[in-house]
């Protein structure tokens, strides 16, 4: 639990006086005579509570108080007033302000006010640090890597349908990893204790339907390309889905389905009945600043089982990965980290690209990793990059990219 407070008081009789009753309650105190030497201690990471006067010279506690809401919302601050100062004081609480108390106060009331306060910062602390647990250690973490917005965007995409427990539609191209998508939203989803049974849509007649939901019963169905089911079998489920199933149905595509469902190849009600929750994996060539990430990934992963050292991965190597399309995806990057890790020649193949378009997905890799370095600094990103303002903005411009998106939060 904190133990910190920091007491903010013009007067140094008061203040001294005040920390030495903190010390003596095995509290720790932060001493300051004013704003400005309080500030600095004002923000979300502070692991303790305030304690200030209302009225002092310059930025009074007021200031102080609107100041570290604005750092921290959930940041406790206690009011010390005078006689005249209840009135206000009052109104403050209306903005915020933890507690108050009268001046002068005895130790007994003035601890366990503090104490209260104690108590909410440490409890708002430790619910932080779970959140942070859990979004660090959840499935969409574990099992979708990459740092680009998109990668960002996918996994809050998918908490909130497995938040939801509906019925989804995964759409993404070939080697995208629809199925590994299925799986996250099962394991992020109240039943990821139950089963999850991943099904090749194309090899479903009416018996292996009922097999699979029975299987699945509690838990989650995935059906791989569900643009394969017959006819006879798309009928069948849709009948199922109408009077009741006790599962999660997910649909994998890497084709639009709406094509289908004009040609008349696909059930439109089945179809609009998957289509309501939908999720799109963004394609490779999309997010190219993920892939240094996932190709030391899969070397790694390659090496470890096939029980080799791992090879040096040189820029060179990763500027040839990122200068291509990657119509293959994630499993064709995948493919070509296994080659790389035994040895079996270069993990990259150029085919039908010529030197200016390569140099040119080059160049705009290089500019997504200094920014990716320096947090979206342009400032700094055109120093390392040893590039004046005008052109480093003139290449951002011509590649489509933008400083503030790189930036954290």
């Amino acid at each position: 639990m904190t133990t910190r407070v920091l007491l903010v008081d013009d007067d140094p009789a008061i203040r001294e006086a005040l920390g030495q009753t903190l010390e003596l309650a095995g509290l720790e105190p932060v001493l300051a005579g004013s704003f400005v030497a309080a500030k600095d201690w004002l923000t979300q990471d502070f692991d303790g509570v305030v304690v200030t006067d209302i009225r002092m010279p310059g930025r009074d506690g007021f200031y102080l108080l609107d100041h570290a809401h604005a750092a921290d919302p959930d940041l406790p601050v206690i009011l010390l007033t005078g006689e005249g100062d209840i009135p206000m004081a009052v109104k403050a609480m209306t903005k915020g302000a933890y507690d108050f108390l009268e001046k002068p106060c005895g130790p007994k009331p003035f601890l366990a006010v503090i104490a209260r306060a104690v108590k909410a910062r440490a409890l708002v602390l430790e619910n932080r640090r779970l959140a942070r647990v859990v979004e660090k250690g959840d499935a969409a973490e574990r099992m979708l890597f990459g740092g680009s917005a998109l990668v960002r965007e996918l996994r809050a995409r998918l908490r909130q349908i497995a938040r939801a427990g509906t019925d989804a539609l995964i759409t993404g191209e070939r080697g995208s990893g629809t199925s590994k998508v299925a799986e996250v939203i099962h394991l992020l989803s109240e039943t990821a204790t139950r089963p999850f049974v991943k099904q090749a849509a194309g090899l479903l007649d009416l018996a292996g339907l009922d097999a699979v939901i029975q299987a699945a019963e509690g838990g989650t169905l995935y059906l791989d390309e569900v643009s394969r089911l017959s006819a006879d079998v798309q009928v069948a489920l849709l009948a199922k889905i109408e009077d009741g199933l006790n599962l999660r149905l997910l649909a994998g595509a890497t084709k639009d389905l709406e094509e289908d469902v004009a040609a008349g190849r696909f059930h439109e009600d089945l179809f609009y009945h998957f289509e309501v929750m939908s999720v799109r994996i963004p394609p490779l060539r999309e997010r190219s600043e993920d892939i240094p990430l996932l190709f030391r990934h899969y070397v790694a992963q390659a090496c470890e089982q096939a029980n080799l050292p791992q090879p040096v991965i040189g820029a060179q190597v990763i500027a040839g990965l990122m200068a291509q399309d990657w119509p293959g995806n994630a499993r064709a990057l995948m493919n070509a980290a296994m080659r790389f890790a035994m040895g079996l020649g270069d993990a990259v193949e150029d085919k039908g690209r010529g030197l200016a378009e390569q140099m040119a997905q080059v160049e705009r890799s290089l500019l997504i990793a200094a920014l990716q370095r320096h947090d979206g600094r342009a400032g700094d990103t055109a120093q390392d990059l040893q590039l004046p303002r005008k052109t480093f903005y003139d290449k951002l411009a011509r590649h489509g990219l933008r400083a503030e998106d790189f930036r954290p939060g």
